[in-house]
């Protein structure tokens, strides 16, 4: 930037003009080319009279003559002042926005740049101060970026002018700083780029290191239940396998294995293949004898016989276990009714030689009763003292049940001389028993009726259990050992 013009000074101070006060007479020493300077010290007018017209004068036009502006300033300061022009009011502001080198005019307290092709518009007020380098600096400063430029060693006089001078700026320190700053960039973005990489690397590995963590609890806390005793263990399994119901042991099923077994057994060619033999009793089982027990068979003699010596067997296994029988085998009762009631018949068959007990200590007696084509039990209850008849078919025989109270008395009085009295003891067919539906389960039946009574239970079977109670006795046949 240039040092100001008196133009521009001008017309700088005419926008910024105070409200019009009287102006002060002009120093004697000089005067303005078009008015008398103001003083400094007073206020500016915003609307001076010096904007005003010029009212019409003798003089010839022109301009004045510098003996004129002499004379006048020679003049006496008791003579009367110069007759002031009238000044007009300043032009609007213009309607467009104000852009960059009018802000910048301004800045400078330049106003609004006009010609000075019309000197007698302005006013005769006097130039305003220059603004001076270090304002100019500081303005710089505050506008741009660049550095601020150097200050001058020597001092500038007051009321001189400042002298046009033109300022370079070196930019290759700029440029260069710029360079570096863009480098710094560049190593800084690589930097971050290479910091997110290592913290995806450490997120994931983190992640693996959790995982891993997790399973080392889960082991841990796998090893602390392991090493609970067994009465604590026994407390959490329920907890974590469901209540299992317990099956009783007459309705056990059978495994594969031995279902096989059976199958083949009940189904095999050779029908004189002796499949058991039980010593004690000699009785032999053959695939013939054993085939009774398939489906829509009639039970036989072998297969009933060697079963209640197995229910016998077991009981003296187990004897806290099962309650004390005798089981009689199918031919008793042939025996001792042979002509109306034979006991010498059957007498020798109960010594304690021959059974290795009295059969009197026992607490129930099983006597199977054949009846040409079906099958019947009669119990001897010593230990509720009672006399029962089970039928599956639901009939009763009261003739079965007096003749076996005869033996008894009859049994006792032989084997230890003692006199019985059985008239006083029930005598009952059994109600609500598991009844046959059909013409060739009475068997079965009979043995089951056996069977839950040595185990002291109630007759909880029935019908749909004959299939499995058919296998399992076949079982059990092949075996020689009753479950």
């Amino acid at each position: 930037m240039g040092a100001l013009t008196d133009s521009r000074k001008r017309v700088s101070a005419d926008h910024r003009l105070l409200p019009s006060f009287p102006p002060s007479p002009p120093p004697p020493s000089k005067r303005p080319k078009f008015a008398p300077p103001l003083p400094t010290s007073s206020p500016l007018p915003l609307y001076s009279s010096s904007h005003l017209p010029s009212p019409p004068s003798s003089a010839a036009p022109g301009p004045t003559s510098s003996t004129a502006a002499t004379a006048s300033t020679s003049s006496s300061p008791s003579s009367t002042p110069p007759h002031r022009r009238r000044r007009l009011p300043p032009p609007p502001l213009l309607p467009h926005n104000i852009h960059a080198p009018q802000r910048v005019s301004r800045a400078f307290r330049r106003g609004n740049i006009r010609s000075n092709s019309n000197p007698s518009r302005y006013s005769s007020s006097p130039p305003p101060q220059d603004l001076g380098f270090d304002q100019y600096v500081e303005l710089v400063n505050s506008t741009g970026h660049h550095p601020p430029p150097p200050t001058p060693s020597a001092d500038v006089p007051r009321g001189a002018e400042a002298a046009a001078g033109v300022i370079t700026v070196d930019d290759r320190e700029d440029i260069e700083q710029d360079g570096e700053k863009d480098e710094e960039d560049e190593v800084e973005a690589k930097v971050v780029v290479g910091k997110v990489h290592q913290y995806k690397e450490l997120l994931e590995a983190s992640s693996r290191r959790d995982a891993r963590l997790r399973e080392l609890d889960f082991e841990k806390r796998l090893a602390e239940k392991d090493r609970l005793g067994l009465e604590q263990l026994a407390k959490v399994l329920p907890r974590i396998t469901p209540n299992k119901k317990e099956v009783p042991e007459p309705f056990v099923p059978l495994t594969d294995e031995d279902e096989d077994r059976v199958r083949h057994a009940l189904g095999g060619r050779k029908r004189r293949e002796t499949l058991s033999v039980h010593e004690p009793s000699n009785i032999v089982i053959t695939r013939e004898i054993l085939q009774c027990l398939n489906d829509k068979d009639w039970l036989n003699d072998e297969v009933i016989n060697l079963y209640l010596e197995l229910l016998k067997e077991r009981e003296l296994k187990e004897p806290n276990k099962f309650v004390k029988c005798h089981f009689f085998n199918t031919f008793f009762y042939k025996k001792l009714i042979n002509g109306g009631y034979d006991y010498k018949a059957v007498r020798r068959w109960t010594t304690k030689r021959k059974l290795g007990y009295n059969l009197i200590d026992c607490d129930k007696i099983f006597v199977p009763i054949h009846k040409e084509v079906h099958w019947c039990l009669a119990v001897i209850n010593i230990r509720d003292k009672k006399f029962q008849y089970l039928d599956s078919l639901g009939s009763m025989d009261m003739k079965a049940l007096k003749l076996l109270a005869r033996y008894l008395v009859d049994e006792v009085k032989d084997k230890s001389g003692d006199e019985i009295d059985v008239l006083s003891w029930k005598q009952e067919g059994v109600q609500n028993l598991p009844l046959q539906e059909n013409g060739w389960d009475c068997g079965m039946f009979m043995l089951k009726y056996i069977d839950f009574y040595s185990r002291d239970m109630d007759l909880n079977f029935g019908q749909k259990h004959m299939p499995y109670f058919r296998r399992r006795t076949a079982k059990e046949i092949l075996d020689l050992r009753a479950g």
